[in-house]
């Protein structure tokens, strides 16, 4: 199965065991910049793992580059932390490696009360800020930090360090002409702007040896319109090879690229090609990153030569065991990241300790250990949605004896409704890992089978979950019954058609969703889209908006202001950018005061609009379905509510609730 993947790889003059790279990725997990024990215990486990290496970070070189929450490698107090820290990773057979960061015009002048610097004084789409231009003096300043910064990681026990070049960090910023507006020797020539970066990749070789390997992560491509491409980034990395590097580490965009990079609509694996046009540029090894969440995935792209390492952050986040149940065959038992970022990404850029929808033990390794029960109990889990999986599989995993009665004939609840629309097709994969650990620790699992009251008091289980879901609600309106109205869930279950002329109402996630599953419906198909394409039947950007709308008009009214504020910070701007791709129509501060058999009435902005449709689909909310519980409470003890039965929220909140639950029952 596996002929490269888990075979030894070099990189400079250290072997790591295999070929699967932890990448960096913020965790918000030291507020004073130190190493502390919740980043040991999440690194011990990722490391008993066994990837090849990890690479913690971004670790901070300076004061005037950091991000909250970050460690900091910019003085020797730090030392100690460091090293309990590359001790226990190597204690692992795995090799350790921190990436060196500076921000630039990136760095938040709240967080270091100062104004950033970068290169020019260019704007930041990210921060609303405007830098200060760097002197050379201070350029030499900086470059001086990474390289005290990389010697200090060295004394620490690390081996090896990574250079940040990309994402839109301080490296990039000398790299592009759309930040880079010097004059001198560090702006202007493509020569120039890469000399920030090759200077302190020359200069860390210099201080800390040839034998102590340096990475460098870069952009394959920054998808910055009017930035450097693919073929500016093979320059750099062929100069970066003769500057001493000794690894590259391919990435794609910037924080203010239009391209997503790590959403779920990402295709596993979709920007490999970056590392496999720079590999064929160089003669050092190569990581390919971005949405690879699959080990068969990645022995595929090292098979075909795309590049020489995998890298699997989130991947490795979702499930440490990733890389041993790989190699040990136990591929059905991988617990996949599924790209939702809500645990993650989301967590980044809200300032919150970073978790994982499908992991709720994220970050908190050391406290959420299972510890078997002394006395098995026989539980009984009513709901088969995530939130009851979750606590099934936990439950049974601690020794009890569980069984769980769901209602319908397929196992998943919401998640099988959450899949359907555009790009959200990776929840799919963890209602099988859920599914699939229900019957790997034989969990008793009945579908089709509805749960009453009397059934249960008059059953002998020790304790009872009420997984039992939510609602759709119903909005208070004048032809809300009509023939021509339904409800978004009954669309995304295949239970319900359209008309032509399609008006959802409700703008939050479910909305959006299903919004943008009617408009891509009749859309050009992937196969359809490749062959007309590959045969010039139709010019580009035809086949790019056929690819994106279908046959049907659809508009998507909210009462609030803005849409999709429900969804996560790093995929919400995706999804409004499908809407006007798909061509939607889109009110928000608009509030629907009646249904009729023509469509909608509504005000908007003090005034009366009507919107015409064949058909009103309702996407208005839910409510907790808790009536069984109702039923049950004071009549039974070990009876516990859970999941939306309890409150309706995201799917992460309902999984750790779970966790948390079955781990005290």
């Amino acid at each position: 199965m596996f002929k490269v993947l888990f075979t030894p790889g070099q990189i400079g003059g250290m072997t790591v065991q295999n070929r699967i790279v932890m990448p960096a990725l913020h965790l918000n997990y030291s507020p004073d910049g130190a190493v502390n024990a919740r980043i040991i215990n999440y690194f011990r486990e990722r490391a008993r793992g066994g990837p090849g290496l990890i690479i913690i970070g971004g670790c901070a070189v300076d004061d005037l580059g950091p991000a909250p929450l970050m460690i900091r490698v910019d003085h020797p107090r730090f030392l100690p932390g460091l090293s309990e820290l590359a001790a226990a990773v190597k204690a692992e057979g795995v090799k350790i490696a921190a990436q060196l960061y500076q921000a630039g015009r990136y760095t938040y002048s709240a967080v270091t009360g100062r104004q950033a610097v970068a290169p020019s004084a260019v704007p930041s789409r990210l921060t609303r800020e405007t830098p200060r231009e760097l002197t050379v003096v201070e350029i030499r300043e900086i470059q001086a930090s990474f390289v005290r910064a990389a010697l200090l990681l060295k004394e620490a026990g690390f081996d090896a360090v990574e250079v940040l070049a990309s994402a839109g960090y301080l490296i990039s910023q000398f790299l592009s002409p759309l930040t880079n507006q010097r004059s001198d020797e560090y702006g202007g020539t493509m020569e120039n702007r890469m000399r920030f970066g090759l200077e302190v990749v020359e200069k860390i070789k210099e201080a800390a040896g040839a034998g102590f390997p340096v990475l460098v992560r870069v952009a394959g491509n920054d998808f910055m319109p009017g930035g450097n491409t693919n073929d500016e980034a093979v320059i750099f990395c062929r100069a970066l090879e003769a500057a001493g590097a000794d690894c590259l580490n391919v990435t794609g965009g910037w924080h203010e690229t239009h391209v997503p990079q790590t959403t779920m609509s990402v295709p596993p694996g979709a920007f490999s090609y970056l590392a496999r046009n720079i590999k064929m540029a160089v003669n050092i090894p190569v990581i390919a990153c971005n949405r690879i969440n699959d080990p068969l995935l990645a022995e595929r792209l090292l098979a075909e030569g795309s590049a020489d390492f995998i890298g699997m952050a989130r991947a490795l986040i979702a499930d440490p065991g990733l890389p041993a149940k790989a190699k040990g065959g136990r591929i059905a038992e991988i617990r996949k990241c599924i790209g939702c970022n809500q645990g993650c990404m989301d967590h980044v850029f809200s300032l919150q300790p970073v978790t994982c929808l499908v992991n709720p033990q994220v970050g908190r390794e050391e406290e959420t250990v299972l510890t078997p029960v002394s006395v098995p109990k026989k539980v009984l889990v009513v709901g088969g949605g995530p939130a009851g999986l979750e606590a099934a599989r936990v439950a049974a995993l601690r020794g009890h004896r569980v069984t769980l009665w769901e209602k319908s004939d397929r196992l998943g609840g919401q998640l099988n409704l959450a899949l359907v629309p555009p790009g959200r097709g990776d929840f799919r994969h963890l209602i099988t890992y859920l599914a699939g650990e229900a019957e790997r620790l034989c969990v008793t699992v009945c579908l089709n089978k509805e749960a009453t009251a009397a059934e249960i008091l008059a059953a002998d289980f020790d304790a009872c979950i009420i997984a039992t879901g939510s609602l759709a609600v119903k909005p208070d309106l004048p032809g809300v019954d009509g023939a021509n109205v339904v409800q978004a869930r009954d669309i995304l279950a295949g239970r319900a058609v359209t008309g032509r002329k399609v008006v959802v109402v409700g703008g939050g996630a479910v909305g959006v969703e299903t919004a943008l599953y009617l408009a891509r419906q009749g859309a050009l198909d992937a196969d359809s889209l490749f062959f007309l394409l590959q045969t010039g039947a139709e010019k580009p950007e035809t086949l790019a908006r056929l690819a994106a709308r279908g046959h049907k008009e659809v508009t998507l009214v909210e009462m609030a202001q803005g849409l999709g504020r429900d969804v996560g910070i790093s995929t919400r701007w995706t999804l409004l950018a499908d809407l006007r791709r798909s061509g939607v129509t889109t009110h928000d501060k608009t509030t629907v005061t009646a249904i009729t058999p023509e469509g909608i009435t509504a005000l908007k902005d003090g005034e009366e609009i009507f919107l015409a449709a064949d058909t009103v689909v309702l996407a208005t909310g839910s409510a907790a379905d808790d009536a069984l519980f109702c039923q049950l409470e004071g009549k039974m003890a070990g009876l516990y509510l859970l999941g939306d039965a309890c409150r309706p929220r995201k799917a992460l909140e309902a999984m750790h609730d779970a966790f948390n639950l079955a781990a005290s029952v």
